[in-house]
């Protein structure tokens, strides 16, 4: 089966997000999600399967902390309250959604309950938040081509 075709498939994986936000979360169709992936993620060199490589890159700032009331802190610093974010997940089954960081805030312990890995591109900002459970949380830029 081609990334094409298993990308989304499996939504319920994040269905208490879907369930709790509703009309207010777009589901990113498969070409909507790979534009995203093209000037954010996809621009990084990979660590392993779901880790980037922030060597090299304008690194805006790290934390500690690893828990929702830090994405919340992270979200009001980086970006507007209406600008989009788009969340991708480390499972391409899952649906990458787009919502606005005033939502992402608001419900960031949901958002990070669904999986060990996630990552949130503000599209304003052209910034990457990293997120990889019981660790820090990265902000940076993505680099301008693909490493």
């Amino acid at each position: 089966m081609s990334a094409r075709e298993s990308y989304g498939t499996h939504p319920e994986y994040i269905a208490d997000v879907l369930n709790l936000l509703g009309d207010e979360t777009l589901l990113l169709t498969y070409e909507e999600h790979r534009a995203f992936a093209e000037v954010s993620l996809n621009r990084f060199e990979a660590i392993g399967s779901a880790r980037v490589n922030w060597r090299g890159t304008e690194v805006v700032e790290r934390t500690e902390e690893f828990g929702a009331e830090t994405l919340v802190t992270l979200l009001h610093t980086h970006a507007a309250p209406d600008e989009l974010v788009i969340v991708f997940w480390d499972n391409l089954l899952v649906p990458t959604i787009a919502l606005p960081s005033a939502l992402a805030a608001r419900h960031a312990d949901t958002i990070l309950d669904q999986g060990s890995t996630c990552w949130l591109f503000l599209t304003d900002k052209g910034l990457l938040i990293e997120f990889q459970d019981g660790e820090a949380f990265t902000v940076g830029r993505p680099p301008a081509t693909k490493g």
